[in-house]
């Protein structure tokens, strides 16, 4: 199963590498990583995945409480919340198969953000789950390149 945590932590040099050591050190792996700046610009907001049973999770969470640097944890996985991860993609689109790959991103509502002679970049912003089917209606395409950006989560 798929847990979401998010983690507030004091916005220093070194916390991220104490906290991915920390899952290393457990053996435990991370599916998405995503740090960045809260309004409070002395802290940064952690959202992981990670995969793994209740028992897991519980342990994560704990080890995470007891660091210093970290302020608060928050399981999302039972609450209410929203997630959302962008992907960017570069198709390969001669020009005889740009119409069908047009159609697919209007049926996800995905953005064309580059043209290329050969190939179509797009943006796509969506749950995992969403960017998923997204990337199974195109991978009879040429991918080119790939990029995901993680889960990003708020309760």
């Amino acid at each position: 199963m798929k847990h979401i945590i998010n983690a507030i932590v004091e916005n220093q040099p070194g916390v991220l590498a104490r906290i991915v050591g920390l899952f290393c050190g457990r053996g435990y792996n991370i599916d998405t990583l995503n740090v960045g700046p809260c309004a409070d610009p002395m802290l940064s907001r952690m959202t992981i995945t990670v995969l793994g049973d209740d028992h897991v999770l519980e342990q994560v969470i704990k080890q995470l409480n007891k660091q210093v640097d970290i302020v608060k944890v928050l399981d999302l996985t039972s609450l209410r919340h929203l997630e959302r991860e962008l992907i960017l993609v570069e198709i390969g689109a001669p020009r005889n198969k740009r119409p069908e790959i047009m159609d697919i991103a209007t049926l996800f509502r995905a953005e064309i953000i580059g043209v290329r002679e050969n190939s179509l970049t797009m943006q796509y912003i969506g749950t995992q789950e969403q960017i998923d089917d997204f990337l199974a209606m195109i991978r009879p395409y040429s991918i080119m390149d790939l990029s995901r950006s993680g889960v990003l989560a708020v309760a």
